[in-house]
C-alpha cells in the first residue's frame, strides 16, 4: 500500500505523467486491476491499468467500473487534452505513460510499488498481512482474521473491536480450535467456500463464546487460498459487504506474492541448511544467517508418505515444515528427495519430539511420517548430526505401531548393531568360527545351541539367568554348553573370544537363532 503521491513521484521517474489529479493525492492506494477485454467479471482496485484501452474516455469508464481512484493509459500527447477534460469530469486521476514504456514494465513497478510498499503508519509494509487485516477491520467494523484453507490463522487485525472467547483461542494458537471448525463445517462453510465467492453469515452461539462471523473465499482462480472472517452480531451491511469482498480480491494479490517470496526462501534456507548439513568452514556464519541462535542443536530427519506414493506427502510435510516467519518457528529446513532435513536448536529431547507431533498432527490424516532425531551437536559436528538423523529415521522405519521417533542418544546401541548388521550383509561374513558352527548345527539336527550361546553370554555367565531366559533348568544349559564344545572350539574363558562372539551374533542374526 502506498499513497497517490508517491506512486506519482516514483512513476514520474519512469517518463509517466500526471494529466489531472481531482483526487487527494495523500489517498491511499491497496489494489490493482488490470484490464482484461476478455473477461466480463468486474474486479475491483485503486489503480487500473487501461492495457489496450483505445481511447482516454475507454480507459476512465473501466477505471470507473473497477472503482478505481487512478487511471494508467499509454499513449502520446494527442492523449493529454482528453486525459484531462475526461479525468476532471469523472473524478478519476488519470496518468499518462509514454508508448516506450511497455505494459510489463509499467506492470512490474505499479504492482511492486502498490503491493509491496512501505507506507503504512504502523510502520508495517502491507506485504505484513496484519497491516491488511486492521484495514478490513476498519472498513467492516468487525474483528478480522485471515486464514490459510486449513484454518491456520495468517493474520488478524488489532484488537480495536470487542473480541470473543472463540476469536481469542484462534489467535492464541495460530489455530482455529477444532470445535469451531466442526461448528463451521456443520454450517456448511466449508461447501461454501469451494464453491463461491459471495460472503456468507454463520450465527454464532453465544453460549460457547463464539459471535456471528460472517466469511468470504480468497480465491485465484480456481484455487483457494484461504478466508478472511469477520466477527460481526448480524450480516454486514451493505457498504461493509462490499469492502469485505473487495477486500479478499486484494488478499488474494498479497497471498499470492507471498508465495512466491515464501518459494523463494525457501530456496535460499534449503541451501544454507545444506551447506551446514554437508560441512562448512563457516558454520557459525551460516547459522547465524539463518537465524538460528548459536549453540547446541539437533538434526531431525523425516519422510511422509500416503501408501506407496511419498513425494506429495513429503512436499507436504516440507511446506508445513518451513511454514511461518522465522521468528514463528524454531527451526530451519531443507528438502532432500524423498524427505526433510530440518535443524532445531537446543539439548532437549523432547522439544524436538513435540515438534515432529505438531507437525505430524498438522498434515492429513492418511498420511504416515517416520523421523529420526541426532544427538546434540554444535554447528560444525551438524555433517555427523545428520547421519545419526538418517539412521535413526531407518530404525524408526524398522519399528511397527505407533512408536515414538528414535534419538541417536537413546538409542545409539541400536544403531551400532544396525551398522553391523548392514555391514555383514555386505561384506564378507565369517563362514567359519564357533556362531557358524553352532547355527549350521542347529539347521542340520534342529538343536538350540545359537540360542543357548546367546543367552549364556548376554547374563555374562550367568547359568539360571540363562536358563530362565531360555526357559529351561540352568542344569540344561550346562549340558548344552558341555556338548556345544564337542561341535566347535568355545574358548569361553577368553574374555576376547567371548566379545567377538557377541559381536558376531548381533551381526548375522538368523531366523532360526532363537529356536
Amino acid at each position: 500500500m502506498v499513497r497517490l503521491d508517491r506512486l506519482v513521484n516514483v512513476l514520474g521517474g519512469y517518463g509517466v505523467r500526471l494529466c489531472c489529479c481531482p483526487v487527494p493525492r495523500s489517498a491511499e492506494l491497496r489494489g490493482v486491476v488490470l484490464r482484461d477485454v476478455s473477461d466480463d467479471r468486474a474486479e475491483v482496485g485503486d489503480v487500473y491499468l487501461a492495457v489496450g484501452a483505445e481511447s482516454v474516455a475507454d480507459a476512465v469508464r473501466g477505471a470507473l467500473t473497477a472503482r478505481a481512484l487512478v487511471v494508467l493509459v499509454r499513449g502520446g500527447d494527442d492523449f493529454l487534452a482528453d486525459a484531462v477534460a475526461v479525468g476532471e469530469a469523472e473524478g478519476v486521476a488519470v496518468m499518462l505513460a509514454d508508448p516506450a514504456l511497455s505494459w510489463s514494465q509499467l506492470a512490474g513497478v505499479v504492482y511492486g510499488l502498490v503491493l509491496e510498499g512501505r507506507e503504512t503508519e504502523s510502520g508495517r509494509g502491507p506485504t505484513d498481512l496484519f497491516a491488511l487485516a486492521d484495514s478490513l477491520a476498519d472498513a467492516t467494523g468487525g474483528a478480522v482474521t485471515i486464514e490459510d484453507p486449513l484454518s491456520r490463522v495468517l493474520a488478524y487485525s488489532s484488537p480495536q473491536q470487542e473480541v470473543d472467547a472463540a476469536r481469542l483461542e484462534t489467535i492464541m494458537g495460530r489455530q482455529v480450535p477444532a470445535w469451531v471448525r466442526e461448528y463451521f463445517d456443520a454450517a456448511g462453510v466449508g461447501a461454501h467456500l469451494l464453491a463461491s465467492d459471495e460472503p456468507l453469515f454463520v450465527a454464532g452461539e453465544p453460549a460457547r463464546g463464539l459471535t456471528g462471523r460472517t466469511v468470504v473465499a480468497v480465491r485465484v482462480g480456481r484455487e483457494l487460498l484461504g478466508a478472511v472472517w469477520v466477527a460481526c452480531p448480524g450480516p454486514l451491511e451493505r457498504a461493509r459487504l462490499t469492502a469485505l469482498t473487495d477486500g479478499a480480491r486484494t488478499v488474494a494479490l498479497h497471498l499470492l506474492r507471498l508465495r512466491a517470496s515464501a518459494d523463494l526462501e525457501r530456496q535460499v534456507e534449503s541451501e544454507l541448511v545444506f551447506r551446514l548439513l554437508e560441512g562448512t568452514a563457516d558454520a557459525a556464519t551460516v547459522v547465524s544467517r539463518l537465524g538460528l541462535p548459536p549453540g547446541p542443536a539437533r538434526v531431525v530427519a523425516v519422510r511422509a508418505h500416503v501408501g506407496d506414493e511419498r513425494h506429495a506427502a513429503v512436499l507436504l510435510a516440507f511446506e508445513q515444515a518451513t511454514t511461518g516467519f522465522g521468528w514463528s518457528r524454531p527451526g530451519r529446513s531443507a528438502l532432500s528427495g524423498t524427505g526433510v532435513y530440518t535443524i532445531l536448536p537446543g539439548e532437549r529431547v523432547a522439544a524436538a519430539r513435540d515438534w515432529l507431533a505438531a507437525l505430524t498432527a498438522a498434515l492429513p490424516a492418511n498420511v504416515a511420517v517416520s523421523a529420526g532425531i541426532s544427538s546434540v551437536a554444535e554447528a560444525a559436528d551438524l555433517p555427523a548430526a545428520r547421519q545419526e538423523a538418517d539412521e535413526c529415521l531407518a530404525l524408526h522405519e524398522t519399528r511397527t505401531g505407533d512408536t515414538a521417533p528414535p534419538a541417536y542418544d537413546e538409542s545409539w546401541d541400536e544403531i551400532l548393531l544396525q551398522r553391523l548388521r548392514t555391514a555383514a550383509r555386505v561384506g564378507r561374513t565369517p563362514a567359519r568360527g564357533p556362531v557358524a558352527d553352532l547355527r549350521r548345527h542347529d539347521a542340520e539336527h534342529g538343536t538350540g545351541f545359537v540360542a543357548t550361546l546367546r543367552a549364556w553370554l548376554e547374563t555374562q555367565g550367568d547359568l539360571a539367568a540363562a536358563g530362565e531366559r531360555l526357559g529351561v533348568h540352568g542344569n540344561t544349559v550346562r549340558n548344552r554348553l558341555r556338548k556345544m564344545s564337542e561341535v566347535t572350539s568355545l574358548d569361553l574363558d577368553d574374555a576376547g573370544k567371548r566379545v567377538a562372539m557377541m559381536i558376531d551374533l548381533a551381526a548375522t542374526v538368523s531366523e532360526t537363532d532363537n529356536r
